[in-house]
Parts: structure tokens; C-alpha cells; sequence
């Protein structure tokens, strides 16, 4: 599935690499996500790198593929006795994952000043190739810490391996093609793998901020 994924990326750069308007880009930055539906989570930081290709189908309109590597997670700041009673304490857990992601967005440009504001959107599609959560029982006196790896598939899955959405941006790009930009995730599909329990559908929330270039 990973491999199909990247060779679905790559496709998609080449073929607008066929065309000699065609520009390339790389960002690079910061995300902040949680999940959705779970009592108690909080944003947790962590980074994505992406590389682009940008096709303009007129002066101002551009659709633009790419190929992330995108950081996500979530933390769970909670009193013990809810996670678990025989939990004394307080109860700490970080979730975090690794996904290959495959933007497309539309681009819109507005001169202003020294460059162009654009705004974006978009859907996605990811794949989880990672991930990790770390447990920590707080107890006068003694604290308890786990970490475990983030079961994908068998039996003991956890969480689902695709991840979809749409993302949504704003930003501004100047002349000589240093750009930035904020936006948002919004994850549509649901992560939960757990089976045998009830629990609420949930996806990722995601805040970003990132720097770059565009060639």
C-alpha cells in the first residue's frame, strides 16, 4: 500500500512536470493535532516536510499536487481513576504517528504588495507507517511509565492505516519565491482500529505553520 501510494505521488508530479510552467517547492514546519471525540486531549506539536510541483491553469488559479511526510499526534491529560480504576494518580499519554500524505490543493493568488496572498484547499489521503504512545501514572511519591508501539493491523489493531481529509490554507509568497503559510486538517475518515469496544468515531484535528520556497 505504501508503495502504491508513492507511486501515485510521484505520477502526479510528473505528469504536470511535462509542462514547462510547471514550478516546484518544498515547506517544511510545524504541526499541532489531536484526536477528535476522546474526552480530555490536547494539541501536541510535532513537524511535516513537503515537496510540490504547482501546474497554473490561468494567471491566478493553480492546482498543486505533492508528496508529506506528516508528524501527528495527541496527548491525554486526565485523572487516573477515569482511564482505569486502580489508576491512583493522574494519567498522562502522548500518542504519536508517522504518515506518508498526498495533498492536491487548488491555489489562489491575490497580488498585494511584494508578492501574493494565496489560499488553498484541498483533499488528502495518508498512510500510517508509524506510530507510538507513551503512559505515565502519577502517584504521590512514584511515577509509572510505559510506551508501546501503534498496532496497524492483526488482532490487537489500534488504529486504521489510512487517513483522509481535506486540508485548507493561507498564506503569502513573495517575488523571489520564499513563502508562508498557516492551515488546517480536517481528518474525515476514522482512525479508531479497536474492535470489540464501543468507542465514538475518531480522526485528527491539525494546525500547521511552515515555511518555504517554491523554484
Amino acid at each position: 500500500m505504501k508503495t502504491i501510494l508513492s507511486v501515485l505521488g510521484f505520477s502526479f508530479i510528473s505528469i504536470f512536470a511535462a509542462n514547462a510552467q510547471t514550478t516546484y517547492g518544498l515547506k517544511a514546519g510545524m504541526n499541532f493535532s489531536k484526536i477528535t471525540d476522546r474526552k480530555f486531549q490536547n494539541y501536541t506539536p510535532s513537524y511535516f516536510v513537503t515537496g510540490f510541483a504547482e501546474y497554473p491553469l490561468t494567471s491566478r488559479l493553480s492546482i498543486q499536487p505533492g508528496l508529506s511526510l506528516q508528524g501527528k499526534g495527541s496527548k491525554t491529560i486526565a485523572p487516573g481513576s477515569i482511564m482505569d480504576p486502580d489508576i491512583k494518580g493522574d494519567y498522562k499519554g502522548t500518542m504519536n504517528t508517522m504518515s506518508i500524505e498526498i495533498p492536491i490543493n487548488m491555489i489562489y493568488y491575490v497580488p498585494v504588495g511584494y508578492g501574493d496572498i494565496f489560499l488553498s484547499a484541498g483533499p488528502y489521503i495518508g498512510y500510517n507507517i508509524s506510530g507510538k504512545i507513551k503512559e505515565s501514572n502519577y502517584e504521590p511519591g512514584s511515577t509509572q511509565e510505559r510506551s508501546s508501539d501503534i498496532k496497524f493491523s492483526g488482532n490487537n489493531k489500534y488504529m486504521n492505516r489510512i487517513d483522509a481529509g481535506v486540508n485548507f490554507g493561507l498564506g503569502y509568497k513573495l517575488k523571489n519565491g520564499i513563502l508562508f503559510q498557516a492551515g488546517y486538517g480536517l481528518g474525515l475518515t476514522d482512525l479508531n482500529g479497536i474492535k470489540n469496544v464501543s468507542l465514538p468515531s475518531s480522526s485528527y484535528r491539525t494546525f500547521n505553520f511552515g515555511v518555504g520556497f517554491q523554484f
